[in-house]
This record gives C-alpha cells, structure tokens and sequence, in this order.
C-alpha cells in the first residue's frame, strides 16, 4: 500500500512540476514565432516520451530521439543569447527576473521621464552624444557590465546628465545607469550586440547589447554625428525619434494605462457619456419650449 501511494506521489510531482515549467516557458515568451517553435519541440519531446513508455518500437524510438536531439542543436544556435541570458540570470541566483517580478523600487515617476526627455532633446539639439540605460526590473548589477563604472547616486536632474555627456568630462564616453528616479553610476561600459555592426555605432550597439540580454529595460541613444534619437527595448532599435515621441515611449513602457492611446480611449468615451448627457436635457428643453409656444398661442 505505501508502495502505490510513493509512486503515486513520484507521478504527482512530475506532472506538476513539467506543468509549472510549461507554464513559465509560456508566459514569458512573446513571440509569436518563438511560441510556435516552442510548441512543436515541446509537441516531439512528449512524442519521444511516449513512444519510448508505451510503445515497443525500437526503430521509432530511434529516430524521434534523433529528431528531438537535431532539434535541441538548432535551437540551441537559434536561441544561443536567451539560454546565454538564462544561465547568467540562475547563475546570480535572480529568480525573481526569470519569473518577471517587476520590483516597485525601480518604477520611475512622472519627473524622471521630464528630465530625461528634456536631456536627450538638449543634447540631440546639441549633437552630443549620450547613452542613457534604464532599468525597469531587471536589477542589472555590476557583474552584467564590462566595466561598472563609477557610483553617483544622485537624484536625476537634466543638469546633471548634460554635465555627465559633457564632451570636456572623463565619464562622457560611457553610460549612465538610470534605476527609479536616482542616476546610478555612469561610465558603464556596455557589451556590443553583433546584429547590425555595419549599420550602426558604438552607442547604439551597446545598446542592443544590453537590451538582448535583459527585456526589462531601456536605453536612450544620442547620435553624436547626426543628433538622431533612439531608443532601445527588447534587442529593437527605434530611430530616428522625436522628444515628444520619446516622452510618449517611455510613459507607455513605465506606465501602459498613461499610454497617449489609453488617453485617447478615455478621452473619446468621456466625450460620449457627455454628448449622452446633453442630449436628454436638449430634448427637454425642447419640450418646454413647445409648451410655451402652446400657452402663447392659447392667449391669443
């Protein structure tokens, strides 16, 4: 009896945690391509299982573990820094990234997207350049970085980020680590993305770099050459862009109910439950004016 309950348990806690891992494979992919190709080497890892439990065909056996194993290579390549990501994430024990906790001490306020926005727009009219990361949740520590640079930990002000991108300082060749509304260091240096080498600049790919490795933050770009603005999220580059396009960005990024289009919506149907109210009291008053005229008519 106690041996059937024990394999019972085994079983238990083998669907429940292969279900848990699913879950979690799931929920943090996005892609629409990536989810299916997910799907399908999940669909031949639960075939080779099968087959290899219930099945006495050694033939078929042989050649689904082929397939799943050829698989597991291709994508291994294709995926190479998402699992280069992943290892690093366990690695430092950040369980809480991996499973997409957003911590509250790294949302920034109404003032940080201000002042940031005022910096890039003065530095793009200056052309300056500038590298701005901004931390969102994915609690980058000095070990994610070539070089952490040098600790400030001073309150963000536009000020202060014109004088850190001032050409004539030490610092202004590196980045500046943004987490909440506090500067947190600046002459990071950043890794390099190898998509788009010849396409772009150093900036721009140390940009890419770390926004490959870690979905849950951003970085602002400055053209030193041109005065462009671009913003980095997610291993996308979104260039060239305005100062008021790059306030709208980082409100729908921070805060998505903020978002222009969520305004929008609240704007047009406020504009419609007032056009509803008016309406009624339009036809009332109406109605009152035909009993006027009705009152006059009858006293002549």
């Amino acid at each position: 009896m106690n041996f059937w309950w024990l394999i019972n348990l085994r079983v238990l806690l083998d669907v429940l945690f292969a279900s848990s891992l699913g879950v979690l494979l799931f929920t943090r992919v996005k892609e629409q391509r990536t989810l299916w190709l997910l799907r399908g080497y999940l669909f031949l890892v639960s075939l080779a299982w099968f087959v290899q439990r219930f099945a006495n065909l050694p033939i078929t056996s042989k050649l689904v573990d082929a397939l799943v194993l050829a698989c597991s290579l291709s994508l291994a390549i294709l995926w190479q820094g998402e699992l280069r990501r992943l290892m690093e994430l366990l690695g430092t024990g950040r369980l809480a990234v991996i499973l997409g906790n957003t911590q509250k001490e790294f949302r920034a306020s109404s003032n940080t997207f201000a002042q940031l926005t005022e910096a890039a727009g003065r530095l793009s009219q200056n052309r300056k350049g500038a590298l701005i990361v901004v931390d969102m949740g994915s609690d980058l520590r000095p070990e994610d970085f070539l070089f952490p640079g040098v600790p400030i930990d001073a309150q963000i002000s536009s000020e202060l980020l014109l004088n850190l991108f001032a050409a004539d300082t030490p610092l202004h060749d590196g980045a500046v680590l943004v987490k909440g509304n506090r500067i947190i260091s600046a002459g990071v240096i950043l890794p390099l993305s190898r998509q788009g080498i010849s396409r772009y600049g150093t900036r721009h790919l140390a940009a890419l770099g770390i926004t490959e490795r870690f979905d849950r933050c951003i970085c602002v770009v400055v053209s030193e050459e041109s005065g462009t603005l671009s913003l980095a999220s997610q291993g996308r580059l979104e260039r060239p862009i305005t100062s008021s396009r790059l306030l709208d960005l980082l409100q729908e990024l921070f805060d998505p109910s903020n978002s222009p289009a969520t305004k929008s919506t609240s704007n047009n149907s406020s504009l419609k439950s007032n056009s509803s109210n008016i309406e009624p009291k339009v036809a009332q008053s109406r109605v009152n004016l035909g009993m006027l005229n009705d009152s006059k008519e009858s006293l002549k």
